[in-house]
């Protein structure tokens, strides 16, 4: 079959003309049809039905630890939900924030407070000149067209049986501060359902990005879409290789460095752990800072701290 660029315009409209006809052949059937994609059916639904006989007016709706479930809700979701969360995605309860039901929802959130107040104190991705994001290719649309949307530079990375091709990962985010994130699905990711490799995980845990705000979007939404009972494939739990790369660090067993940076506007003086006014706090440090005999770190400051580390 020649590909369409190669075809002439009078091949281009014979082949129009035929399509055309087979899509009103389509519509003469009077089909109604259901493309929807990710939708369960109705079998798949009634797996379910059971749960609607679990409650009545006579149940006890408070979980373990003591919160009425007919009411709002707490920040990170009832304990139990997040252990039963946790035991699905293989992930320790503590790690879990219970959201709603739409995953898409969240990540077009993370991304939006990204562009509108930065992450963590860093700049607004908004007032950047440049803002990229690395996207495996062949990919999840869902998730590009959450970038799109924001205008990002999104910078193709092949996939390969393994996971994203890490060599060029690494490259790419070690050279360039303007690349913010990575969009990932470590397991059966679509559309040919590669599972990322120990390695590949390890390694992504392991990046040295320029950007300091550079986030890794894991979004593990086939952990459990298994096809078979007895060949399923595992992925390492992101979160605990990062912590054992933290730890490696601390005992000094990876190369470069961790640093860490907090600012205060007008000084730390207006936390979540205040516990004065603000106004008499500032008063404070401003009358330390004015009588002072030092007032910017010098060469015996520095000197005065090797000999307390001495100590």
């Amino acid at each position: 079959m020649t590909a369409y660029k190669d075809r002439s315009k009078e091949e281009l409209l014979q082949e129009k003309s035929q399509l055309e006809a087979q899509y009103k052949e389509f519509q003469g059937k009077g089909l109604k049809l259901d493309m929807s994609r990710g939708k369960p059916s109705a079998a798949q639904l009634d797996l379910s039905m059971g749960m609607m006989d679990v409650l009545d007016s006579f149940t006890d709706l408070k979980c373990e630890a003591g919160i009425d479930c007919r009411n709002y809700g707490v920040m990170d979701g009832i304990p139990e939900a997040k252990r039963l969360l946790g035991e699905l995605i293989e992930v320790p309860a503590d790690n879990i924030i219970i959201y709603g039901n739409s995953s898409l929802n969240v990540m077009f959130d993370v991304v939006s407070h990204a562009f509108t107040h930065g992450i963590m104190g860093m700049t607004p991705w908004h007032k950047l000149d440049k803002v990229k994001f690395l996207c495996p290719v062949p990919g999840y649309d869902r998730h590009f067209a959450i970038t799109e949307y924001f205008g990002v530079e999104m910078i193709n990375v092949p996939m390969t049986p393994e996971g994203p091709d890490m060599d060029m990962v690494e490259k790419l985010v070690a050279e360039d501060d303007a690349i913010k994130g990575i969009w990932c699905v470590p397991k059966y990711s679509n559309p040919q359902g590669y599972t990322y490799s120990k390695e590949t995980v390890e390694r992504f845990a392991r990046l040295k990005p320029a950007a300091p705000d550079f986030r890794i979007y894991w979004d593990n939404a086939y952990g459990i879409h298994h096809l078979y009972d007895d060949e399923q494939d595992h992925v390492l739990e992101i979160l605990a290789e990062c912590k054992k790369a933290l730890l490696l660090a601390k005992a000094g067993k990876m190369n470069g460095c961790l640093i860490e940076g907090m600012a205060c506007p007008g000084g730390c003086i207006a936390g979540a752990g205040t516990n004065i006014a603000i106004p008499v706090a500032a008063r404070a440090v401003d009358k330390f800072k004015n009588e002072a005999e030092k007032k910017v770190p010098d060469e015996s400051v520095d000197q005065e701290m090797v000999e307390l580390e001495k100590e």
